[in-house]
Parts: structure tokens; sequence; C-alpha cells
């Protein structure tokens, strides 16, 4: 492959320094890549991964800031003496989506693929966990009929599959082999699919919310069950991120519950008024941008929390979150890319998701 070979492949992946993290946010997006090499001036000067922007964000560094000022000062890359050998020994150890090839002054002399040159198309995610993971799977899912008057929301197909399994697969691939069901409505289809399913390597415990519970209250139900660190998920949402990765930020910070959160970004497309006393204009702002942590409907929890949560009552997860900070406890925010959040909950998020998967539309709206 000549320079302009793989110069040309790597374009989509290649960011301007002086770009800001929104920038670089949309760009991963749109590509469905999480690592960018980083170029000022037709020379190399990093990469910049998506764990650099959550550990930014993380850190309240605004979106707008330019990327040159969140590069790592030492990352992996290869020298031009290195054996294709040592360059793949590198990858499959780092488990990277690509190595360049940096020589004098900053010259990228080549940049190896992942998909290249090993058979699967992206590295195996990093991070192995045997945790319990709670799927919130009773809902009547209203906001997609006709479909769920025939099936439960949890089953709604997506490709070959319905959505619940698509999740169960995305941690079963962790290692995760132990789930538990909130389940209510049409329980019973749910659970006949499940039985009916050949080859599971993951065990399904089901616990049933007989009256509207709220998306924690049938919690309680678990008390003494699990009693280690544990997952709770909606069943009509999927996460494009290394869930280790998620885990690692919970147990470093030592947060007794963190909360997944989806970056939005809203562009106002039209000047803003700020106003004061009597109407008088204090400031004018020309089409702003606004940013939002929205809440994605993915946690992570310690076990001790299922003490706080009221038996056959009405609770949210945001109840649960307002007591942990009343004494002074640790709720984390952990930010993930408003492309890597895929939602089914209604048939415009339904639609852009078989859209994100390349999957054909399918019309259940009648």
């Amino acid at each position: 492959m000549t320079k302009n070979d793989f110069l040309s492949k790597a374009q989509k992946r290649i960011i301007n320094s002086s770009a800001t993290i929104l920038d670089a946010l949309s760009q991963m997006d749109a590509i469905d890549k999480k690592l960018l090499l980083v170029f000022s001036e037709n020379k190399f000067k990093g990469l910049l991964s998506i764990g650099d922007i959550q550990r930014a964000i993380i850190k309240s560094v605004p979106l707008n800031t330019a990327i040159s000022n969140i590069l790592r000062k030492n990352v992996r890359v290869a020298k031009p003496e290195d054996s294709f050998e040592d360059i793949k020994a590198l990858m499959i150890k780092y488990k990277t989506e690509l190595l360049p090839v940096i020589g004098d002054d900053n010259e990228v002399v080549n940049i190896y693929f992942w998909e290249d040159i090993f058979e699967h198309a992206t590295p195996e995610l990093l991070g192995k966990f045997d945790l319990p993971v709670v799927i919130m799977a009773g809902g009547r899912g209203a906001r997609l009929k006709p479909i769920t008057n025939i099936i439960p929301k949890p089953l709604i197909p997506l490709g070959e599959k319905p959505i619940i399994e698509w999740i169960i697969d995305s941690f079963n691939k962790k290692g995760v082999s132990k789930f538990y069901f909130s389940v209510n409505y049409k329980r019973d289809m749910l659970q006949r699919y499940f039985d009916e399913l050949p080859d599971k390597k993951y065990s399904i415990t089901y616990f049933e919310e007989t009256l509207p519970l709220g998306t924690a209250g049938s919690l309680h139900m678990l008390k003494g069950q699990i009693k280690e660190t544990f997952f709770v998920t909606n069943c009509d949402i999927l996460i494009n991120n290394d869930y280790s990765e998620i885990l690692k930020y919970h147990r470093d910070n030592k947060n007794e519950l963190t909360a997944v959160a989806a970056i939005k970004n809203f562009n106002i497309p039209y000047g803003i008024f700020e106003t004061k006393e009597n109407g008088l204009m204090s400031g004018f702002k020309e089409k702003p941008e606004f940013n939002f942590l929205v809440n994605a409907g993915m946690y992570i929890l310690e076990p001790q929390l299922l003490d706080m949560i009221p038996e056959n009552e009405f609770f949210h997860i945001t109840h649960l979150m307002e007591r942990i900070q009343k004494r002074n406890g640790r709720v984390g925010v952990f930010p993930v890319s408003e492309g890597s959040w895929m939602d089914i909950g209604d048939w415009s998020e339904y639609n852009k998701t078989l859209e994100r998967l390349k999957m054909p539309a399918i019309n259940f709206q009648g």
C-alpha cells in the first residue's frame, strides 16, 4: 500500500488539532469508529480515542474545546524499523483499531488497519466481567402500537432477533452469564421465546411487577438475590460502548450508582434575545448551540442500594439518585456519544436504529 493509498483510506479518520471535542464526536459517530488520527499542517500530532473524550467530559471540559488541549502526550505508534510481526503483536495486545508508523519529523510512513490484518472486522473489547444484569422488560410499549398489542416491546425485532436478545448478546460477549428480567405485560410470550431458544450461554431469572412501579420500583424484589455490583438497563436501548470502561469508571470513582448519558447537541437556527426587567434587551446570541447529557437508560448499581427501594411503591431510578445524594453518596454520570446510543422507544427512533444497523425498514405501524 502506497502512502497515498493508506492516507486515502484514513481520510475519514483524520481530524485537525484545532477541531473541537464536539466535532470529533460527530466525526466518530458519522464513520462509526472510536479512534481518530490528529494532524496539524499535514504533520501527525497524536491519536484521539473515545476514551480521551469521555475522560475530558467527566472533568467538565467544555465540548467547544479544541482537541489539541486533551491529546495524550504518549500514544502507541510504530517506528519504521518495527517488523510487521511486531506491529501485529502490538495491535493484538492493545486491541487498537489502527496503528500509524511515524518517522522523523512526525511524518506518517504507513498506517496499519485492524480489518486489513485480522479475521474479525474489529478488535474484541478489552476486559471481561460476569456481573448480574437486570433488564426492565415489563412495560406495555404504548408508543410502539399497534405491534405491541400483539407482542411485548422486548420482542420487537431488529433484523433476525428481538431487541432484548441484542442487549443480552452484547453483555454475554463480555462474559455476563446471569440475567434478571423484570416482567409484566405479556410475560408468558417473553418467557416462552427464551425457553425455546436453543444453546443459551446464560441463565434468566424472572420477577414479576404486578402493579406499575416506575423505572426502579420492581428492583426491591431482588433484595437478598443480588449481592454484588450489577447493571440495570431498559429493554429498548442499545449502547455501543465498551461496558468494561463504564464499570472501570464506576469502580475507580467509588460510585454507588453510575448512569450512562448520551451527549445531545441542539442547534437553534435563530438569533436568541436575552432580556431583563421591563423587557429591555440585555444580550443577543446568534444561532446558539446547547449540549445536554441525556439519560440513556443504563445504570450500574451497588447491591446495598436495593435496601433503599421501597416495597410495592411507585419509585423511579431518579428518586433513588436523589436519596443517594441526600446522604452525600456518589452518583456518577458516564458520557457516550449520541451515535453510540440507539433507542427503539418510539417509531422514529426505531427506524433510526434500523438505519444505523444497516437493516431494511419494517412497517409495523399499519
